[in-house]
């Protein structure tokens, strides 16, 4: 059974900001962003079909190699946050990705997340490829996501800027 989907953004889930993750600053803490970021990757997993069930049956995973975030508006108390991934890049064993965290109700785009995951024996703790039925998915979102605009904070490096 194949799946078809959107030239656009995947729907990665939608939270909402809790008491504790409110730091002294009255505003979301960083650590709260990764967390909800890591949500939507649970979600973005699930959708490739890499679920607790395939962990249990295929003993493997995903492990992140690297994450970048860019902490572009600030997020309240309750505030209400959408999240949606699109796929940069993919081969056999890595995928690279882009979630965006948006203010729910006013629309804002709050936070980035740039990442790259690879694919893991959970048995020998080594990579491995994809099996057919998720490399197929992949194959298929990738497709679907070639046209999409690079974001504007993909590929970015740290840095103090000079003159």
């Amino acid at each position: 059974m194949t799946q078809e989907f959107a030239k656009a953004e995947l729907d990665v889930g939608r939270q909402r900001v809790l008491p504790e993750w409110i730091d002294y600053n009255g505003h979301m803490n960083v650590a709260y962003y990764v967390l909800a970021f890591d949500r939507g990757v649970d979600e973005f997993m699930c959708q490739m079909g890499i679920t607790p069930e395939y962990l249990e049956t295929e003993k493997s995973s995903t492990f992140t190699l690297e994450m970048h975030i860019n902490y572009l508006q600030e997020l309240h108390l309750d505030d209400p946050i959408r999240l949606t991934c699109q796929l940069l890049d993919a081969d056999s064993k890595r995928v690279h990705y882009f979630l965006r965290l948006f203010h729910a109700e006013a629309g804002y785009l709050a936070a980035t997340s740039e990442q790259m995951m690879i694919h893991v024996s959970l048995e020998s703790r080594r990579t491995s490829p994809f099996p057919p039925k998720v490399s197929g998915v992949i194959d298929q979102m990738m497709a679907a996501h070639e046209s999409l605009p690079a974001p504007d904070q993909a590929g970015r490096k740290i840095g103090i800027r000079r003159k």
